[in-house]
């Protein structure tokens, strides 16, 4: 089923973000692409996220198809001129990638090329506007193609109640121009969410949250300091930087828990500055404290992993070496429990 089709089916749709590496190592984002394009209906490669240099976006959704996954191109207005986004969008669809996010872009000063010169020729509904052009075939100069583009086009949103006003109005704007589908930025209030999707009830347009999952109090701010559209409470984040270091998690499982939407945990710790005996106590703690009320799948590997695992075995507590082991572990824990 293509990514178009699953919007279409009214099924409840998951995508997820696979990393750009900067640099021709690829070993990674090649694993991540294998582990996760049967898993999702699509794969959303960045383009140069955050104003940092990445693999291209359309490179890496042409690794995705050539390994039979679902790719979402995405496009940002910072670094081309509409000549070059032209080019990238027929480019796009000669190589059957048929998905596309379109957006304005983060200012060059929020990565870590600031020297870098900024473009923004278009914005995003203007470049929504383009590509119905483009299918329509016809260039921004008026001039006729030899063969017309199709595209799946979406857009990003904030989902903030606070500024409902300006929200809709970007989110008229692009439906206007074209869009199909909206990306949410990720939220950590779930009523201020609720609110603001009931005020999108009447425009016709699927809507897909973000989650991204919070380690330290250190990532909060960062996310809240780098990432335009994500708004990270302080009660939040204090309650993280009120938790002892080995009681990170224990309070980042609290707070997960807390959500009826919740079916089930994946831990994936990779120890590096984060160790796997600090992870691994957190677990028991948070265990024998009752807070897990849903199945629970850890993976753990890297820094005093040898300890971590011992202290999770000690407890009893079932453990996975893989990525793929956890995934595929998971999701069959929520589809036993669906």
């Amino acid at each position: 089923m293509s990514f178009k089709e699953a919007l279409d089916s009214g099924k409840f749709v998951v995508t997820t973000q696979v990393g750009a590496p900067r640099g021709t190592n690829i070993d990674k984002m090649i694993q991540h692409i294998d582990l996760l394009k049967d898993k999702v209906d699509g794969l959303i490669i960045a383009d140069n996220q955050s104003a940092e240099m990445g693999v291209p976006s359309l490179v890496a959704c042409h690794l995705i198809k050539e390994r039979g996954g679902e790719s979402i191109l995405q496009l940002t207005c910072r670094d081309k001129n509409r000549l070059a986004l032209q080019s990238e969008l027929i480019g796009a669809c000669l190589l059957g990638i048929n998905n596309l996010i379109c957006i304005t872009g983060d200012y060059v000063t929020r990565g870590n090329n600031i020297e870098a010169k900024p473009v923004f020729d278009l914005d995003a509904v203007q470049l929504l506007q383009t590509v119905r052009l483009l299918e329509q075939g016809k260039d921004l100069g008026g001039n006729e193609l030899s063969g017309a583009v199709k595209f799946c086009t979406g857009a990003m949103l904030i989902p903030d109640p606070d500024t409902k006003e300006l929200q809709l109005i970007n989110l008229e704007k692009k439906i206007q121009a074209g869009a199909e589908f909206f990306l949410a930025c990720a939220t950590y209030n779930m009523e201020k969410f609720k609110q603001f999707m009931s005020y999108t009830q009447t425009f016709r347009v699927k809507i897909i949250a973000a989650v991204l999952l919070l380690a330290s109090a250190e990532m909060a701010r960062y996310w809240n300091d780098t990432v335009p559209g994500i708004s990270i409470t302080q009660e939040l984040i204090d309650d993280l930087a009120g938790a002892k270091r080995d009681m990170a998690l224990e309070k980042g499982i609290e707070i997960a828990v807390k959500y009826d939407k919740v079916k089930a945990i994946l831990v994936n710790v990779m120890g590096g500055i984060t160790r796997c005996d600090e992870v691994a106590n957190g677990i028991v703690s948070a265990r024998g404290d009752g807070n897990i009320t849903v199945p629970l799948v850890i993976r753990m590997v890297g820094t005093n992993e040898k300890e971590g695992q011992e202290i999770l075995a000690k407890a009893g507590i079932p453990f996975l070496k893989t990525m793929e082991e956890a995934a595929q572990k998971v999701v069959s824990l929520v589809q036993e429990g669906a």
